[in-house]
């Protein structure tokens, strides 16, 4: 009987119509919004179950709409019930990445205690909140991998510490020397390669838009530094 009705539906065009007044939806969406987002460009376009409004994705971010394209909301949507954060929820589902596919190799490497548990983070030399991250949460933290990338947004000199770093014979003392002591890692050789560059577009594609970023095993992120209680939290949590 199923088939049967989707046959008709299907013969009669029905269906057809119904897909291409999504398709028109998200379209006349594009139209009406993408020219007032000063240059950005709408990643995706997806109905939501709450309000009749439309998400859509932007440089990482997530704005709402009508059907229209008439009104833009711009904040976060909670669930009244349950206090929930709709919209982070819904940022650190689409955020996460596969973590095997880090190059970790243009990243430094430090291992303290068994190492069982993993995580990147970009940290910029110049930034005074990964140097907290890195004077407290990491320096206490036990039985870790860190994988650190140099991710130079900050300042032209922020290029020139994470070159002496990388360029170190020991990259992940001079990066703790530097982030914990204060103290600068001698110049680099002139003829030093150093991943910066790889390190910045990765860092782009991925929507970092400020250090320090964490990432875990899992694939997810939590963007800026956090206390030990929360990192020991957030690791209790992945298998």
């Amino acid at each position: 009987m199923l088939k049967r009705k989707l046959a008709v539906l299907m013969a009669t065009g029905l269906i057809a119509s119904c897909v291409g007044a999504e398709n028109t939806t998200e379209a006349s969406i594009r139209k009406a919004v993408e020219p007032r987002l000063g240059g950005a460009k709408i990643e995706s376009v997806k109905e939501t179950p709450y309000a009749g409004l439309y998400e859509l994705r932007v440089n990482g971010d997530i704005l709402y709409t009508d059907k229209t394209g008439q009104y833009l909301v711009i904040g976060h949507i909670y669930d009244v019930k349950t206090s929930q954060d709709l919209t982070r929820a819904r940022i650190e589902d689409i955020q996460k990445i596969k973590f095997s596919d880090l190059p970790l190799d243009l990243a430094i490497k430090q291992v303290k205690g068994d190492g069982k548990r993993v995580i990147a983070v970009f940290e910029d030399p110049n930034c005074g909140y990964c140097k907290r991250l890195r004077q407290t949460t990491l320096k206490n933290t036990d039985n870790i991998t860190i994988y650190t990338f140099l991710y130079n947004i900050l300042s032209d000199d922020s290029v020139a510490k994470s070159k002496n770093i990388w360029c170190s014979a020991d990259r992940a003392k001079a990066w703790d020397d530097w982030m914990i002591n204060g103290k600068q890692a001698p110049a680099a050789p002139e003829n030093c390669q150093t991943p910066n560059d790889k390190v910045l577009a990765l860092g782009q594609k991925l929507h970092i838009q400020g250090t320090p970023a964490i990432f875990f095993a899992d694939g997810s992120r939590i963007p800026g530094a956090v206390d030990q209680k929360a990192l020991e939290a957030k690791l209790a949590t992945l298998k």
